[in-house]
Protein backbone atom coordinates (compact mmCIF):
# COMPACT_ATOMS: atom_id res chain seq x y z
CA UNK A 1 0.00 0.00 0.00
CA UNK A 2 2.71 2.90 0.89
CA UNK A 3 4.43 1.64 -2.54
CA UNK A 4 1.61 1.86 -4.39
CA UNK A 5 0.70 5.69 -2.57
CA UNK A 6 4.40 6.40 -3.07
CA UNK A 7 3.80 5.93 -7.01
CA UNK A 8 0.52 7.62 -7.11
CA UNK A 9 2.12 10.91 -5.20
CA UNK A 10 4.98 11.04 -7.63
CA UNK A 11 3.01 10.49 -11.08
CA UNK A 12 0.41 13.44 -9.54
CA UNK A 13 3.71 15.48 -9.39
CA UNK A 14 5.06 14.69 -12.75
CA UNK A 15 3.53 16.95 -15.13
CA UNK A 16 4.73 20.05 -12.73
CA UNK A 17 8.04 18.79 -12.65
CA UNK A 18 8.76 18.08 -16.12
CA UNK A 19 9.77 21.81 -16.97
CA UNK A 20 12.43 22.18 -13.73
CA UNK A 21 16.25 20.80 -14.49
CA UNK A 22 15.51 18.51 -10.66
CA UNK A 23 15.69 14.84 -10.84
CA UNK A 24 12.86 12.79 -10.17
CA UNK A 25 12.68 12.49 -6.01
CA UNK A 26 13.23 9.67 -4.48
CA UNK A 27 12.43 9.66 -0.57
CA UNK A 28 15.45 9.31 1.79
CA UNK A 29 18.10 8.65 -1.44
CA UNK A 30 20.66 11.29 -2.52
CA UNK A 31 19.40 13.82 -4.64
CA UNK A 32 22.88 13.87 -6.92
CA UNK A 33 24.41 10.83 -8.34
CA UNK A 34 27.08 9.37 -5.84
CA UNK A 35 28.72 7.25 -8.58
CA UNK A 36 30.53 9.68 -9.43
CA UNK A 37 33.14 12.30 -7.56
CA UNK A 38 30.81 15.56 -8.71
CA UNK A 39 27.97 13.72 -7.45
CA UNK A 40 29.18 13.15 -4.05
CA UNK A 41 30.57 16.70 -3.77
CA UNK A 42 27.19 17.66 -4.82
CA UNK A 43 25.86 15.84 -1.76
CA UNK A 44 28.43 16.86 0.69
CA UNK A 45 27.75 20.69 0.29
CA UNK A 46 24.02 20.11 0.60
CA UNK A 47 24.62 18.61 4.33
CA UNK A 48 27.28 21.19 5.05
CA UNK A 49 24.71 23.79 3.86
CA UNK A 50 24.59 26.50 6.39
CA UNK A 51 22.06 28.13 4.92
CA UNK A 52 19.35 25.65 7.08
CA UNK A 53 20.42 27.17 10.10
CA UNK A 54 18.25 29.94 9.21
CA UNK A 55 15.00 27.94 8.58
CA UNK A 56 12.31 28.50 10.79
CA UNK A 57 10.23 26.33 12.80
CA UNK A 58 7.63 26.90 10.08
CA UNK A 59 9.33 26.24 7.16
CA UNK A 60 10.13 22.96 9.13
CA UNK A 61 7.25 22.21 9.95
CA UNK A 62 5.97 22.37 6.49
CA UNK A 63 8.87 20.51 4.68
CA UNK A 64 8.01 17.62 7.41
CA UNK A 65 4.59 17.64 6.20
CA UNK A 66 5.25 17.53 2.57
CA UNK A 67 7.23 14.89 3.27
CA UNK A 68 4.86 13.28 4.95
CA UNK A 69 2.35 13.77 2.17
CA UNK A 70 4.54 11.93 -0.38
CA UNK A 71 4.63 9.34 1.39
CA UNK A 72 1.12 8.90 1.99
CA UNK A 73 -0.04 9.58 -1.98
CA UNK A 74 -1.24 12.65 -0.69
CA UNK A 75 0.73 14.84 -2.29
CA UNK A 76 -1.44 18.22 -3.54
CA UNK A 77 -1.15 19.16 -7.05
CA UNK A 78 1.90 21.29 -8.47
CA UNK A 79 4.07 20.74 -6.19
CA UNK A 80 7.53 19.96 -8.05
CA UNK A 81 10.42 17.79 -7.62
CA UNK A 82 12.42 20.71 -6.39
CA UNK A 83 10.51 21.80 -3.28
CA UNK A 84 10.49 17.80 -2.56
CA UNK A 85 14.07 17.88 -2.61
CA UNK A 86 14.22 20.72 -0.70
CA UNK A 87 12.07 19.73 1.96
CA UNK A 88 14.26 16.80 2.59
CA UNK A 89 17.16 18.68 2.59
CA UNK A 90 15.71 21.28 5.43
CA UNK A 91 14.22 18.16 7.29
CA UNK A 92 17.71 15.96 7.41
CA UNK A 93 19.74 18.72 8.22
CA UNK A 94 17.93 19.99 11.54
CA UNK A 95 15.82 16.42 12.47
CA UNK A 96 18.07 13.26 13.89
CA UNK A 97 17.07 10.41 11.18
CA UNK A 98 16.35 7.87 13.78
CA UNK A 99 15.16 10.20 16.60
CA UNK A 100 13.45 12.87 14.89
CA UNK A 101 14.28 15.68 17.43
CA UNK A 102 15.92 18.35 16.45
CA UNK A 103 20.09 18.38 16.60
CA UNK A 104 20.91 21.35 18.63
CA UNK A 105 22.38 23.93 16.44
CA UNK A 106 26.21 24.09 16.84
CA UNK A 107 26.38 20.29 16.17
CA UNK A 108 24.24 19.83 12.86
CA UNK A 109 26.24 19.25 10.05
CA UNK A 110 25.79 22.55 8.39
CA UNK A 111 26.67 24.03 11.49
CA UNK A 112 30.11 22.29 11.26
CA UNK A 113 32.03 25.28 9.17
CA UNK A 114 30.40 28.37 10.83
CA UNK A 115 30.85 26.97 14.81
CA UNK A 116 34.12 25.36 14.04
CA UNK A 117 36.01 27.64 11.39
CA UNK A 118 36.16 30.00 14.48
CA UNK A 119 37.84 27.26 16.67
CA UNK A 120 40.25 26.71 13.59
CA UNK A 121 41.33 30.06 13.92
CA UNK A 122 42.22 29.69 17.78
CA UNK A 123 43.89 26.71 17.06
CA UNK A 124 46.36 28.54 14.87
CA UNK A 125 46.80 31.82 16.70
CA UNK A 126 50.42 32.68 17.56
CA UNK A 127 52.02 32.75 20.42
CA UNK A 128 50.00 31.11 22.60
CA UNK A 129 50.45 30.54 26.49
CA UNK A 130 50.31 27.15 27.74
CA UNK A 131 46.22 28.08 28.70
CA UNK A 132 45.33 28.79 25.78
CA UNK A 133 46.75 26.06 24.13
CA UNK A 134 45.19 23.55 26.16
CA UNK A 135 41.96 25.87 26.09
CA UNK A 136 41.47 25.21 22.46
CA UNK A 137 42.47 22.06 21.81
CA UNK A 138 39.59 21.09 24.30
CA UNK A 139 37.13 22.90 22.77
CA UNK A 140 38.14 21.40 19.46
CA UNK A 141 37.78 17.92 20.97
CA UNK A 142 34.79 18.91 22.97
CA UNK A 143 33.18 20.22 19.59
CA UNK A 144 34.14 17.51 17.23
CA UNK A 145 32.77 15.11 19.87
CA UNK A 146 29.53 16.68 20.44
CA UNK A 147 28.80 16.76 16.58
CA UNK A 148 29.68 12.73 16.74
CA UNK A 149 27.31 12.26 19.41
CA UNK A 150 24.37 14.46 18.41
CA UNK A 151 24.52 12.20 14.78
CA UNK A 152 25.31 9.36 15.98
CA UNK A 153 23.14 5.61 14.77
CA UNK A 154 20.53 6.15 17.77
CA UNK A 155 19.40 2.43 16.38
CA UNK A 156 22.34 0.94 18.38
CA UNK A 157 22.79 2.47 21.64
CA UNK A 158 26.07 3.10 23.39
CA UNK A 159 26.71 3.06 26.85
CA UNK A 160 27.86 6.56 28.14
CA UNK A 161 30.69 5.42 29.85
CA UNK A 162 31.98 4.29 26.06
CA UNK A 163 31.66 7.72 24.66
CA UNK A 164 33.21 9.63 27.71
CA UNK A 165 36.50 6.99 27.74
CA UNK A 166 36.58 7.99 24.02
CA UNK A 167 36.33 12.03 24.59
CA UNK A 168 38.73 11.79 27.40
CA UNK A 169 41.11 10.13 25.34
CA UNK A 170 41.02 12.68 22.54
CA UNK A 171 41.06 15.70 24.47
CA UNK A 172 44.07 14.16 26.60
CA UNK A 173 45.86 12.67 23.73
CA UNK A 174 45.29 16.06 21.75
CA UNK A 175 46.26 18.28 24.91
CA UNK A 176 49.45 16.54 25.13
CA UNK A 177 50.97 16.59 21.57
CA UNK A 178 50.40 20.18 21.47
CA UNK A 179 51.64 21.02 24.81
CA UNK A 180 54.72 18.27 24.09
CA UNK A 181 55.60 20.26 20.81
CA UNK A 182 55.83 23.57 21.90
CA UNK A 183 57.52 23.03 24.67
CA UNK A 184 60.16 21.14 22.51
CA UNK A 185 59.90 23.77 19.83
CA UNK A 186 61.13 26.83 22.30
CA UNK A 187 63.78 25.17 23.19
CA UNK A 188 65.37 24.30 19.92
CA UNK A 189 67.94 26.62 20.27
CA UNK A 190 69.19 25.92 16.52
CA UNK A 191 65.52 27.65 15.22
CA UNK A 192 65.92 31.29 14.36
CA UNK A 193 62.22 32.85 15.62
CA UNK A 194 60.72 32.87 12.48
CA UNK A 195 61.10 29.12 12.18
CA UNK A 196 60.43 28.63 15.56
CA UNK A 197 57.02 30.84 14.80
CA UNK A 198 56.30 28.65 11.27
CA UNK A 199 57.02 25.43 13.27
CA UNK A 200 54.67 26.40 16.15
CA UNK A 201 51.97 26.86 13.70
CA UNK A 202 51.83 23.03 11.92
CA UNK A 203 51.51 22.13 16.02
CA UNK A 204 47.94 22.12 16.30
CA UNK A 205 47.82 19.54 12.87
CA UNK A 206 49.34 16.32 14.69
CA UNK A 207 47.24 16.75 17.89
CA UNK A 208 44.04 17.15 15.84
CA UNK A 209 44.93 14.32 14.13
CA UNK A 210 45.55 11.98 17.04
CA UNK A 211 41.92 12.72 17.80
CA UNK A 212 40.65 10.95 14.69
CA UNK A 213 42.67 8.04 15.58
CA UNK A 214 41.03 7.92 19.13
CA UNK A 215 37.53 7.99 17.00
CA UNK A 216 38.75 5.23 14.98
CA UNK A 217 39.27 3.00 17.80
CA UNK A 218 35.22 3.27 18.09
CA UNK A 219 34.47 5.32 20.65
CA UNK A 220 32.79 7.79 18.44
CA UNK A 221 32.49 6.21 15.09
CA UNK A 222 29.11 3.70 16.23
CA UNK A 223 27.83 4.43 12.39
CA UNK A 224 26.80 7.53 11.50
CA UNK A 225 23.59 7.59 9.36
CA UNK A 226 22.60 9.89 6.60
CA UNK A 227 24.54 12.28 7.15
CA UNK A 228 28.22 10.75 6.67
CA UNK A 229 26.80 8.17 4.65
CA UNK A 230 25.25 7.45 1.54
Amino acid sequence: MADTATTASAAAASAANASTDAPPFQLGKPRFQQTSFYGRFRHFLDIIDPRTLFVTERRLREAVQLLEDYKHGTLRPGVTNEQLWSAQKIKQAILHPDTNEKIFMPFRMSGYIPFGTPIVVGLLLPNQTLASTVFWQWLNQSHNACVNYANRNATKPSPVSKFIQGYLGAVISAVSIAVGLNVLVQKANKFTPATRLLVQRFVPFPAVVSQHLCRWNGTFQEGLKGKWQN
